[in-house]
């Protein structure tokens, strides 16, 4: 069964001509420009849609998809989240990028291999993404996801190592 991951939501029309207002997450214009198919979740069924056109306007990306020129034929899909299959953007991942769901789950080693904890949430703070790690005492902390901190993220055995200064982890 294929997987899908959501990339944006359509939160409005733009103009009389089809095209719809869609927020998505900062930092991901260059991807979203780059779609030429997406999924539009209705009723637990994916519908696929042909990206005929998609350009950033304040802070928003302006999608114009096939077969749809109109508020009229867009309005059924106003609220719906925007899709993509898993295997698109894994392709697209580059070195050093992950997806949320790899990460959460894995074991938090420092760089001798004693562990420290396991990442139970990702964030964003504006300037870059954090690691929620619950510690072996049952704290959470948050880790920035620099290379600073994380040596190492190794998939196939579901560890991260950290560099594990003073204070980072409680």
């Amino acid at each position: 069964m294929e997987k899908y991951i959501s990339v944006g939501k359509i939160l409005n029309f733009h103009g009389i001509k089809g095209e719809a207002k869609v927020g998505f997450s900062k930092g991901q214009e260059d991807f979203i420009l780059g779609l030429d198919l997406v999924y539009i979740k209705k009723d637990n069924e994916y519908i696929p849609k042909t990206v005929e056109s998609v350009r950033i306007h304040k802070n928003f990306a302006l999608f114009k998809f096939e077969g749809i020129d109109s508020i009229n034929d867009l309005m059924d899909y106003k609220g719906s989240i925007l899709f993509v299959q898993e295997n698109y953007i894994r392709e697209n991942l580059e070195e050093d990028e992950f997806l949320i769901d790899e990460l959460v789950g894995m074991n938090v080693v420092d760089a001798d291999g004693k562990k420290l904890g396991f990442v139970v949430g990702v964030s964003n703070n504006g300037a870059n993404d954090l690691l929620s790690v619950k510690t072996n005492s049952k704290k959470i902390s948050l880790v920035p996801f620099l290379k600073a901190f994380i040596l190492n993220v190794d998939i196939k055995s579901k560890t991260i190592t950290i560099n594990n200064i003073a204070g980072l982890l409680e």
